[in-house]
């Protein structure tokens, strides 16, 4: 086991700011975050490339902040690739098994076969300088997978291929801890739907903290701060100044929010948060369209709304003109509130 106690740096842009954590052998942990947020610090303070300021980190109960880099049983991918300009493909991958002194024809065996896992067969003999941005980032990934280590740290490895490929490198993962049940794969990413689909575990970080961490699915649900439901929702969830009136549940200009499903607290200032889904056309709140973008096969659509401003994700793709004029149904339902200082008050009826 990984663990994480009380860290923190003195690193003057982003420090981490007393992280604890334990990561289990065999789980892929996906590290959700905006940028700035820590993600890159974390991983680069794990792997002991920028130093500690307080707390301690251990692996299986031996220190590691006293362990050399070399030492510690670990291989880092960068988002900005690094390879060896002067060494072909194959060499770049078998580089660090022949520092370990592995004998040439089998550290090249063992590079042709992560070469393989990252799509890069037949290109053994090309130097990096003829690769594609995304095709040396593979090789960097490669060269990582080939080390076997026990503990591989990502850093948004991915960003910089294309979506079929990247689909087809996430499948890959899960594959290298069933060869190596002692692994542990540390992901970091600012794209929430990467993280649900690829972690065992979610942990979201905000300004060097960890601010969330457990099940993708049931942080998604019952995100425990307002900080958390912003990072971990994409398209962005909408938060709306409101209030519990004697029993009832307002927006900042006096209108009804409905509290179908909701069990209200005592009166109050609350924040009101919307997700994208539970607006759709059709119904009686006045809205005007500020932005229309495509994603995918959807049309997220920006909304000025009496109360505030909310973004509200519609099937298909759909023009969208600003200043256009709507009529909206809001299914309260699929609201969630939060205290005024961000804490999840959500409570749902039986």
């Amino acid at each position: 086991m990984l663990k994480l106690e009380n860290l923190s740096t003195p690193d003057p842009k982003v420090p981490l700011k007393s992280l604890s954590a334990n990561f289990e052998a065999g789980k892929i942990y996906t590290i959700l975050g905006r940028t700035g947020a820590g993600k890159t610090e974390l991983l680069r303070t794990l792997i002991g490339l920028d130093p500690i300021s307080e707390g301690a980190i251990h692996l299986d109960g031996s220190d590691l902040v006293s362990t050399p880099i070399r030492a510690r049983e670990m291989a880092m991918v960068y988002q900005q690739f690094i390879n060896y300009p002067h060494l072909d493909v194959l060499d770049n991958v078998a580089f660090p098994l022949r520092r370990k002194k592995l004998g040439k024809a089998l550290a090249r065996a063992k590079a042709r076969d992560a070469l393989a896992i990252v799509g890069l067969a037949g290109f053994e003999t090309r130097l990096p300088s003829e690769l594609s941005g995304g095709q040396q980032q593979r090789v960097a990934l490669a060269r990582a997978i080939v080390k076997h280590a026990r503990i591989l740290l990502m850093d948004e490895p991915l960003a910089n291929l294309d979506y079929k490929l990247r689909e087809q490198l996430r499948e890959e993962f899960p594959r290298l801890l069933h060869e190596n049940a002692e692994g542990i794969i540390l992901y970091s990413t600012t794209e929430p739907a990467e993280a649900m689909q690829l972690g065992d575990e979610l942990i979201v970080m905000h300004e060097g903290r960890i601010v969330a961490q457990g099940d993708p699915a049931a942080l998604f649900d019952s995100p425990p701060s307002v900080d958390v439901a912003r990072v971990i929702s994409d398209p962005p969830i909408s938060i709306c100044a409101g209030e519990i009136r004697d029993g009832a549940l307002l927006f900042s200009d006096g209108s009804g929010a409905g509290a179908t499903g909701l069990t209200l607290s005592k009166d109050g200032p609350v924040q009101i948060a919307i997700r994208p889904d539970a607006l759709t056309i059709g119904g009686d709140i006045f809205a005007t369209v500020k932005l229309a973008e495509f994603s995918g096969s959807d049309t997220i659509v920006h909304l000025q709304l009496p109360f505030g401003e909310a973004v509200m994700l519609v099937d298909g793709i759909h023009e969208f003109h600003p200043g256009n004029p709507l009529d909206i149904m809001l299914d309260p339902t699929a609201l969630l509130l939060f205290s005024h200082t961000g804490a999840n008050i959500t409570e749902r009826t039986d």
